[in-house]
């Protein structure tokens, strides 16, 4: 009877640790599924946020952006009006303008003698440019055309 009672009673605590087991895994099955419903919701408010924030950033990031743009244009406009006032001074002596006549507009005081020289250094690049141009495709010719006019009227 001794060994039917161990035989019993151990056939019973193995039944026993297996509904133990079983209650194990069903439990932590429970509180997965529970973890798993709470990120569900947790990933939910996140994504929820983040598309809620995306707007207001690229807002954001814009507006710092065209504030940069700005500044940077208000500083070249004290830069351009800083040098137009040293022009204006400049302008105002009559030494600076006589060099400039004398230099831009080839005039020269009376009794001397002006003198131009034909061909000189701005000649020969020009010739040298046409040459080059020539040997050039026409529209690469229209296109620097294009370019000079634009230097220019940036001037």
């Amino acid at each position: 009877m001794a060994g039917d009672r161990d035989r019993f009673s151990t056939a019973t605590r193995l039944k026993s640790f297996g509904e133990q087991a079983a209650a194990r895994v069903y439990r932590a099955r429970v509180r997965r599924n529970r973890f798993t419903g709470r990120a569900a919701m947790l990933a939910l408010v996140v994504c929820s946020l983040v598309i809620a924030l995306a707007y207001p950033m690229r807002q954001y990031i814009s507006q710092r952006s065209e504030i940069a743009d700005q500044r940077r244009q208000a500083q070249q406009a004290r830069d351009d009006e800083k040098r137009l006032r040293e022009e204006k001074a400049r302008l105002q002596d009559p030494a600076y303008i006589e060099r400039l006549a004398r230099e831009r507009l080839h005039y020269v005081r009376p009794g001397e003698t002006g003198y131009s020289v034909a061909g000189d250094a701005q000649d020969a690049d020009r010739s040298a440019d046409h040459s080059a141009a020539a040997n050039r495709p026409w529209y690469r010719n229209l296109w620097d055309g294009v370019d000079t006019a634009d230097a220019a009227a940036r001037r």
